[in-house]
């Protein structure tokens, strides 16, 4: 806390009776501040609710689990969760527009801005999967347990453990359970809580909290366009119609000069084919064959650089075949749909929010790093605003995400460490006091 030289004796007693005071953000010693949080009798009172809760949150997150989140269908575990955020006391509960979850929970000195921690309530899986939990001992697999449905149980756990122990913040927080994390969903949760929500304009910094060990800061966001490119032509019989201009070649010419596409190693730029499809029989020039192609980097020019690249290839290839085999009955045609579009960003590695996240990990004993990912937090990044993903769980507790055979170890002590830690990071953030 800094105070004026200026200041008059009387100002100066006022201000030396607020030491004790949390810190604000600004100018703050992250790793002092953690420390105060982690001795107060506050946070010890809210760590014992998460060590004598730890049953409670693992029951949670496999109901949760067996409630199916296909892509756009995650509405009935969303009417779940908004359920479940009511009976821990949060104001304001609701889904909004889009279908993701909201919950508030007010601070002392609100400013007009919240701190969002989000975990998302959206799965991989399609419907139709068998997504009941199997126990091995600590061990729970189903189909989206790890990715990402025990954070929103977390989430629960870090509500009831605040309101047990009394903790106020400075800052309101809004809780939520957003849609359209993974895949197709195309970050339309978040995209909608940040463009055109009640609370656009109002969120000065994101938590997402995610699978994986709560020692990784993710604070870059892996920016991707994925297109869906169909070929299309006349089609006709494979013997009588020999000769005829074909869009499978087209597209298998293009497949090939697109996996020659160079990319750089640092930063980091990937490109794939991932489904291919088109025809109507063996005997037949098909009328029109697709692919999906994925694109991902780091960096906003490399992935621009290479989506236009993608876009020539497709063309060239289309123009390749009209010249090389007859256009009689008409010319191959290719179109280029953009199916999914999120933005790259990071949050500097020296910003407040990330060394706070640094100073609670290394005070719960854990060695911090760093990486890039695709999450929630690539909306915020992208705009500007602070984020970050944080894990929720002990490093090496989980894997096989996106898989029918994904699995967490949900081991008591390993777990209500890192929530713990977790907790605090929130905390420290948000100003506990």
């Amino acid at each position: 806390m800094q105070i004026a030289a200026r200041l008059s004796l009387l100002a100066l007693a006022a201000s030396t009776a607020l030491l004790g005071a949390p810190a604000s953000a600004q100018g703050a010693n992250p790793a002092a501040e953690v420390e105060r949080i982690l001795a107060s009798p506050a946070f010890k009172a809210a760590a014992a609710t998460i060590d004598k809760e730890h049953g409670r949150i693992v029951e949670d997150g496999i109901k949760l689990t067996e409630i199916p989140a296909p892509p756009f269908k995650e509405e009935v575990r969303a009417k779940a969760f908004e359920q479940m955020l009511k009976a821990v006391g949060l104001a304001d509960v609701k889904i909004d527009e889009e279908g993701n979850v909201l919950g508030l929970r007010k601070g002392t000195r609100g400013d007009g801005k919240f701190v969002v921690v989000s975990a998302h309530l959206d799965t991989v899986f399609p419907p139709g999967t068998d997504v009941t939990v199997k126990r091995q001992g600590t061990k729970l697999y189903a189909p989206g347990v790890g990715d990402d449905t025990m954070s929103l149980s977390v989430l629960l756990g870090f509500v009831r453990a605040m309101q047990a122990a009394g903790i106020k913040t400075r800052d309101d927080i809004l809780f939520v359970g957003t849609v359209g994390e993974e895949g197709p969903g195309d970050l339309r949760g978040v995209r909608h809580l940040f463009t055109k929500g009640a609370y656009k304009d109002k969120i000065k910094s994101f938590f997402s909290v995610e699978s994986g060990g709560v020692n990784m800061i993710t604070n870059g966001g892996v920016g991707s366009k994925r297109y869906r490119v169909t070929f299309n032509g006349p089609g006709g019989h494979s013997f009588g119609a020999f000769g005829l201009v074909n869009p499978m070649f087209a597209q298998g010419q293009a497949a090939v000069e697109f996996s020659r596409i160079q990319v750089p190693a640092t930063p980091k730029t990937t490109y794939s084919i991932g489904l291919i499809g088109g025809g109507t029989s063996v005997n037949s020039i098909p009328v029109s064959s697709w692919m999906e192609v994925d694109m991902r980097s780091e960096s906003v020019p490399e992935l621009k650089r290479v989506e236009d690249r993608m876009l020539k290839i497709m063309q060239e290839a289309a123009d390749g075949e009209n010249f090389a085999r007859s256009i009689k009955e008409g010319k191959i045609t290719v179109e280029a749909k953009l199916i999914g579009d999120r933005p790259a960003g990071n949050t500097d590695a020296k910003s407040e929010l990330v060394q706070y996240a640094k100073a609670a990990i290394e005070a719960g004993g854990y060695k911090v790093g760093y990486q890039w990912s695709s999450t929630d937090s690539n909306m915020p990044m992208n705009l500007g605003i602070p984020a970050i993903t944080i894990g929720r769980g002990a490093p090496d507790k989980s894997g096989r995400a996106h898989s029918l055979d994904e699995w967490i170890d949900v081991e008591k002590e390993p777990m209500v460490k890192a929530i713990q830690t977790s907790l605090s990071i929130v905390l420290a953030v948000t100003g506990m006091e």
